[in-house]
């Protein structure tokens, strides 16, 4: 039931940021109101100063909110962006051999063709009709500039010229081009200009021996000839009539050599796939006649491009240009030299006319047409200027395949923009190479501007993932040194983006271009060529070998060096960068192992881990060796030489979790050395020891990777593991035996006399107490991973069931089979046998650090072993191992345990004095309230559904044969480098669809704030006794908690079901299991990050805390991490579990309960960073800290003390105070986050106490109720709190001990109404109360 306080007429406190922040007066505040303010503990001077708050609301984080809490240490599942796509040209074709034909016989015209007059003359820019010299001549000049005009193009390729020749000439010819190029493309150009068109049906013409007559030539015939691959160039009139019928010949050659393989199988038959073709028109079309132009026009535009576009422009302008055509052959330069005006345009029409296939064709057309083949990528790029031409000229050319439309493309404007410019400063090039007034040549402004709208479109974020127009001039940009830098950072920038901007970049063609910068000496290029081939390898690691064919891995191994200097101010990361290039190098790649194997890679990486600034360095410094260790001896010798695997072990506290797990990682493929000397064996040994500490980290990735760790080494002396197991069992036989006898003793005779005459099964080898791997290192490993098979975070408990499963199976195979058989049917008889009611043991759960000197198993019995159920079930068998590692409360009602702590060792005369002192108070005092309360019977009870991490894998037994256990946390690390790091996160983009949610939401909180604030004021003089609604939980509520800001309410349970309400609609959101064992339940539930996105973090009395992802969705809820707090809990009848206490500010969870420690849990490291003495016997039983600097904390006992701590102590001196006016067992101590920053204290017998941390005694005492004092709840900004007693009743004070009202809560005719108050729970900002009572007491 809530209720709410009225409406006070002014404002006297209100919050500025975040709730964790401290409160201040409001400027409408009264003077006098200032006057009189102060906060308790002497902390209002540091409260209120300005600087302290600014330094404050700096370090505020919000938490658990990683990648690794997404995905755990998992790689993401496969998508359309990776692998990547195919950009190698595995199948590469060259050109090898070119025929020329030139059919022209000059002089004499051919009977179908009539000529205008004039008409074009010029052959490949040589006039025949020139009176110069004979016809010959001209013929073979011709030749040879048809043949220098195609080896511009590609200057490997050989050519043969073929002058009018005749039928069987051209037949001879075509056979010897595809005999030499074997399985290569051959070049077939025909220039038909002197014979007549080509036929409807595709036949071409040449001439007999003597020139008298044409000869046909059928494509039949062509093909047969030149069969495939081929490119043919048709210059010709009706050329389109070869197009339409080539593709209807190929055919029937496929037909045919189909007909010959069914005859004879083996017989090797022509290839007639494959081909191109490029014609100059369509099927009616004649060539332009122009007689400006050249007559082979399209000839022309395919061979020469720039000179044809300069003539074509020159003819085609609107307006004057002081140039003429002859002009035009006087332009500076040649076409392999970029800084001179011809070679600028050239490379200028090489970036235009790439990007226009770019944008034109299909990635795969692409690839195949512009990457494939020099020859043929330079004709195509040439064909895309003829199309433009032949159409200003009412010509069609076509090709096959057949290409879109490109004329029309709106980057031929700026190539025309780049002949005008050249034009433009023509005439001063030809008067100052004259003689004349010097000129400079004014370079085009092309690729700036080009530069310029890459790096806009790089600005507006890649909308889409459209592919960028300007892609591929970047990569003719690379080519210059002008523009270099500039292009590799835009580059690198576009790269930044994912997997799928490298698939683009690779698939242009920028491979060749970036591992040939790698032999560059520039300095400035280093830390953009490292980001560079970060980005690509970590999407294509087929670039290992491209590295070691130039010695392209030097590189990085100089810029890995501590002492190699970078020109950027984050050099570490960069050298994170070089390691990450090493790693994947010798990832499953010998060679690169190899080569990269030296004494200054082992140092270097060594000397990075010690980088306290950069965790990437760090864990990929480990990475790098791990790589390098994997699979390669040489390797771990030069290892163990450099002690590397000695400074591994040390970073298995390091603050970082990724760090932690790739320092294991490295470890575990350290193991392995194939010669196990003595040395490798305590080496290894030795490691094993270190790691294991690792099982009580907090973060469960790290976790994981500890398993796999355990799966190596278990693999590595599996014998040795198959001993400690079957000692194991006999351990739990033996305990089983005397739990059982002491049971008897209680019955019948003295324990000693039953356990001489206990049967003993002659089979047993050896006796429980003499094993022989007692106190090894593998008896501690196996009892870690049975532990661990246990463990809160279910993928890490499958992973180690599986390790578990596969010792178990391969036990009962060996020659140890037998006998481990008897002892399993021995302890699955124990575990049955009715006499085993046995007590938990008040011995604690040994600390995951000492149990290698520890030889028994972990702390409570049960009375069911694990092995109760046979090796043989189909369900795994370290899936029932709660019973031997875990240890929880035996199913029996955990109030019928009646074992008590073990006392504090070496006690001072005055604890001796106080324990003496509380012995003679009744017992009653020191337990807890609900003590004598009954749990839900179980019929009754229905489980909720648990949630999972994200894409959590789910294992059966037969996976205990895949040992050993594969980890995905190197590929997940990968994934970091897929990732854009360059751009800010979405939240933080002003305008994306997570900022605006986040701005919604903080103005959201502080309208919440400011309209909450003034009901504050008058809460502690008005009367909480306005109801406001019902909400039916359907099972018992133990612990509630409001969200602060929005309308949500978590509710736990007495078992392990965790409801979350919307009070303001009265409608329950969702309803989850919290994955407790039997025996145990929810001791705590708090938010965390509520000013943003909150998370629901919980602590259950087994020492586990959860903490979960969209807790308010049945769909979405996730578990996000799940680690043991507390690993010794000391069994007790006065259990009170686990309590913990969040604090946003510094990111810390404070944790006790039945301990005799306080540990301190770093949520940004996931470790527990410190373990403060509880400094009593008796168990804590609540907690609270101060939210804001967090240093203070308080702690609340079972035997009535109140104890402050302060953290930023030793452990040793951290308790600054120490209360015991309290005698009974402390219901509740709370610190309030605002108002007047109240502590107030509650204990069992309705005492209520407000303190001051600077003094020796209590400020007010109040007695709240004669009755038992069930709960306690303190407003956090109100200064007012709430008591429930056992009688249903429920009380209001302010805390200055004024009474304000007392209700009696509603109750049915079915309900007692002497029902005790089960918990209360005050709205953090509203002057809302809730509370509910228990359903069953006895």
């Amino acid at each position: 039931m809530a209720v709410t306080a009225q409406r006070p007429d002014q404002q006297q406190l209100r919050r500025a940021t975040t709730d964790f922040g401290p409160r201040k007066l409001s400027p409408s505040s009264s003077l006098k109101d200032e006057e009189n303010w102060e906060l308790r503990h002497g902390w209002e001077e540091q409260y209120n100063s300005e600087e302290y708050l600014t330094i404050l609301n700096s370090a505020f984080y919000m938490y658990y909110t990683d990648k690794r809490h997404e995905f755990g240490g998992k790689p993401k599942k496969e998508n359309h962006t990776y692998p990547p796509e195919e950009w190698r040209m595995r199948d590469r074709v060259k050109t090898v051999f070119a025929g020329l034909m030139l059919c022209l016989n000059l002089g004499v015209d051919p009977p179908d063709v009539v000529k205008t007059s004039p008409t074009a003359t010029l052959e490949c820019w040589i006039d025949p009709a020139s009176p110069s010299s004979a016809s010959t001549k001209v013929m073979e000049s011709i030749g040879k500039a048809l043949q220098t005009q195609y080896e511009t193009l590609s200057i490997r390729t050989r050519y043969k010229q073929f002058l009018d020749p005749s039928h069987d000439e051209t037949k001879k010819c075509c056979l010897t081009l595809r005999r030499n190029s074997r399985d290569e493309r051959v070049l077939f150009h025909y220039n038909g200009h002197g014979v007549p068109l080509p036929t409807s049906s595709g036949e071409i013409w040449y001439f007999n021996r003597n020139y008298t007559q044409y000869i046909p030539v059928s494509l039949y015939d062509l093909q047969q000839w030149l069969a495939g691959p081929s490119i043919y160039v048709l210059d010709v009139s009706h050329a389109g009539n070869v197009i339409r019928n080539f593709g209807r010949f190929i055919e029937k050659h496929e037909q045919d050599n189909k007909e010959i393989l069914e005859k004879d199988p083996e017989v090797v038959v022509q290839c007639y796939s494959d081909n191109i073709l490029l014609a100059a028109c369509g099927q009616a079309e004649t060539l332009p006649t122009n007689p400006d132009l050249p007559a082979d026009l399209f000839t022309s535009c395919l061979t020469t491009p720039v000179a044809i576009s300069l003539r074509c422009f020159v003819l085609n302008s609107q307006i004057p240009i002081d140039v003429t055509l002859k002009d035009l052959e006087k332009v500076p330069g040649r076409s392999q030299e970029r800084r001179t005006p011809l070679g600028e345009l050239n490379w200028i029409f090489t970036a235009i006319t790439d990007t226009i296939a770019w944008n034109s064709l299909s990635r795969k057309d692409f690839r195949k047409l512009f990457r494939q083949d020099l020859m043929v990528a330079a004709l195509f790029r040439n064909y895309l200027l003829a199309e433009r031409l032949m159409k200003a000229n009412n010509c069609n050319p076509e090709t096959r395949p057949e290409l879109p439309a490109t004329h029309n493309h709106p980057l031929w404007q700026s190539w025309d923009l780049a002949v005008e410019m050249v034009l433009a400063q023509l005439p001063a090039m030809i008067a100052s190479e004259a003689g004349g007034q010097h000129y400079e040549y004014q370079h085009s402004t092309f690729f700036a501007e080009q530069l310029t709208a890459f790096e806009v479109y790089l600005s507006q974020g890649a909308p889409e993932r459209k592919a960028p127009n300007q892609l591929p001039i970047v990569l003719q940009v690379l080519l210059s040194q002008v523009h270099r830098l500039r292009a590799l950072i835009l580059l690198s920038r576009f790269l930044d983006l994912g997997p799928w901007a490298v698939n683009l970049a690779l698939s242009i063609g920028i491979f060749p271009y970036v591992l040939k910068l790698l032999q560059s000496a520039a300095h400035e290029l280093k830390p953009v060529m490292i980001f560079i081939w970060a980005r690509i390898l970590a999407v294509d690691q087929s670039c290992q070998s491209d590295l070691l064919k130039d010695n392209g891995y030097k590189y990085f191994l100089t810029v890995l060096k501590p002492d190699a200097g970078i020109p950027v101010s984050n050099a570490s990361e960069h050298r994170a960068m070089s390691a990450f290039i090493i790693a994947m190098f010798c990832k499953d790649f010998h060679q690169g192992q190899v080569v990269s194997l030296s004494p200054d890679l082992f140092q270097a990486c060594l000397d990075h881990m010690s980088d306290p600034e950069n965790p990437l360095l760090r864990q990929w410094s480990c990475l790098c060796i791990s790589m390098l260790w994997q699979d390669f001896p040489e390797a771990k010798w030069a290892g163990i030489r450099a002690n590397a695997h000695q400074r591994l072990c040390q970073m298995v506290l390091d603050p970082v979790p990724e760090v932690r797990a790739s320092a294991l990682h490295a470890l575990r493929n350290f193991l392995g050395i194939p010669d196990l000397t003595e040395q490798v064996a305590q080496t290894e040994q030795a490691i094993a020891s270190t790691v294991m500490i690792m099982t009580s980290d907090g973060n469960s990735m790290v976790r994981s990777e500890l398993v796999v760790f355990f799966s190596h080494f278990a693999m590595r002396y599996e014998n040795k593991f198959l001993v400690a197991a079957y000692e194991e069992l006999l351990g739990e036989r033996q305990r089983l035996r005397e739990s059982e006898l002491e049971n008897e003793d209680r019955k019948t005779q003295t324990h000693t006399t039953l356990l001489e005459t206990a049967p003993f099964n002659e089979s047993t080898p050896r006796d429980a107490r003499e094993q022989i791997s007692r106190h090894s290192i593998h008896s501690s490993m196996w009892k870690h991973l049975l532990m661990m098979s246990v463990d809160p975070h279910p993928e890490v408990a499958r992973k180690a069931v599986v390790a578990a499963d596969y010792v178990f199976i391969k036990l009962l195979a060996s020659a140890l089979g037998p006998h481990a058989q008897v002892v399993m049917d021995d302890i699955a008889h124990l575990g049955r046998h009715p006499a085993l009611s046995r007590q938990p043991s008040a011995t604690p759960l040994p600390r995951l650090a000492d149990i290698s000197n520890t030889p028994t198993a972990p702390y409570v019995k049960r009375n069911e072993s694990y092995l109760s159920l046979s090796i043989k079930r189909t369900a795994s068998v370290a899936a029932a191992l709660k019973h031997l590692a875990l240890g929880g409360p035996a199913a029996a009602d955990p109030a019928s345990q009646t074992t008590s702590p073990a006392p504090s060792q070496n006690p001072t005369p005055q604890q001796r004095q106080s324990s003496a002192l509380r012995a003679r108070v009744p017992d009653e005092w020191s337990r807890p309230p609900d003590a004598h309360d009954l749990t839900m019977h179980s019929n009754t009870y229905q489980k909720a559904r648990t949630p999972m991490p994200r894409d959590c894998q789910h294992s059966e037994v037969d996976d205990s044969s895949a040992l050993p256990l594969k980890s995905g946390f190197y590929d997940w690390s990968i994934e970091y480098f897929r990732e854009p790091q360059m751009k800010p996160n979405e939240p933080d983009e002003p305008g994306s669809s997570d900022y605006n949610s986040r701005l919604w939401r903080r103005m959201r909180n502080e309208k919440t704030l400011s309209t909450t604030q003034p009901l504050k004021l008058l809460a502690g003089t008005s009367r909480w006794d306005i109801p406001n609604g019902t909400l039916a939980n359907g099972s018992q509520p133990m612990k509630m908690c409001f969200h602060q800001f929005e309308d949500h309410l978590a509710i736990a349970d007495d078992r392990d079901s965790i409801c979350i309400w919307d009070w303001q609609q009265k409608i329950r959101l969702n309803r989850f299991s919290n994955g407790n064992p039997i025996g145990s339940k929810v001791n705590e539930i708090k938010f965390i990050n509520e000013d943003d996105q909150a998370l629901l973090i919980t602590g259950s009395s087994d020492g586990v805390i959860k903490v979960f992802r969209d807790y308010d969705s049945e769909e979405n809820v996730e578990l996000v991490s799940a680690y043991r707090g507390l690993n010794d809990l000391v069994p007790s009848n006065k259990n009170v579990g686990m309590v913990f206490d969040w604090q946003q500010g510094q990111g810390k969870l404070l944790v006790a309960g039945d301990v005799k420690v306080i540990r301190i849990w770093n949520a940004a490291t996931e470790i527990c960073t410190n373990e403060i003495p509880a400094r009593s016997g008796s168990c804590i039983t609540s907690l609270t800290s101060d939210q804001v600097a967090g240093n203070v904390f308080v702690a609340g006992y079972g035997d009535g003390a109140v104890r402050v701590f302060d953290q930023r102590e030793k452990p040793a001196t951290a308790m600054k105070q120490a209360w015991r006016s309290h005698k009974q067992w402390i219901t509740n101590v709370h610190m309030q986050r605002g108002g007047m920053r109240e502590l107030i204290s509650g204990s069992r017998n309705g005492e209520i106490k407000l303190w001051d941390i600077r003094m020796k005694e209590e400020i007010r005492t109040i007695t709240a109720t004669s009755d038992t004092l069930r709960t306690l709840s303190v407003h956090e900004h109100a200064p007012v709190f709430a008591t429930g007693s056992d009688k249903h009743n429920v009380n209001f004070f302010n805390v200055n001990g004024a009474f304000l009202n007392s209700i009696v809560p509603h109750s049915n005719f079915l309900h007692n109404r002497s029902n005790p108050i089960a918990s209360t729970s005050f709205h953090p900002h509203r002057v809302m109360w809730l509370k509910n009572f228990d359903l069953a007491t006895k």
